[in-house]
């Protein structure tokens, strides 16, 4: 069994329900290949779970993933994760889980700290990840459902975002 400690994160300024989710542009990874997008474009598509997690192969990710799998959220909205994450690393975790997902690579966090979610990690300097974070877009990014983690490790709350989706969608 792993030993780990709670930490509480630093207050997150992140959008909330009603406001617009930041636009963004960054390569975006499916099962096949990647290209960049912008996450504009793919909104534009329909209703968005676009999940902030850790590092690919981080165990919080694993988790979040597996549950979103579990519950097959993909069958009722797009599901777009993003991540520090390199496409190949990506590329990696599609082989393994998150069904029907496709993948954001933000390796410079910057879009995690225009969400106000960035996490340094303790103990790395320069090194920073997304903290775990989930938000329910509709078409034109305007946020439906928001959370973002408080301490880490912490997940999300998977039946919120279910009656979320149920709701909005």
């Amino acid at each position: 069994m792993v030993d780990f400690e709670v930490v509480s994160l630093p207050e997150s300024d992140h959008p909330e329900a009603g406001e617009t989710a930041p636009d963004f542009t960054r390569p975006i990874v499916n099962e096949e290949y990647w290209e960049d997008a912008s996450l504009s474009a793919v909104a534009s598509e329909g209703p968005t779970l676009l999940v902030f997690h850790p590092m690919d192969g981080a165990f919080p990710t694993t988790y979040i993933w597996n549950e979103i799998d579990d519950r097959a959220f993909a069958d009722d909205v797009q599901v777009v994760g993003v991540s520090v994450s390199s496409p190949y690393e990506h590329k990696a975790l599609l082989d393994e889980r998150a069904d029907g997902a496709r993948l954001f690579s933000d390796p410079a966090a910057e879009v995690a700290a225009d969400y106000g979610i960035e996490n340094p990690l303790d103990g790395m300097a320069g090194v920073i990840e997304h903290r775990p974070a989930v938000f329910l877009l509709d078409e034109s990014r305007t946020v439906q459902y928001a959370w973002a983690a408080a301490e880490w490790p912490e997940f999300p709350e998977y039946d919120e975002i279910e009656a979320a989706i149920d709701q909005h969608v």
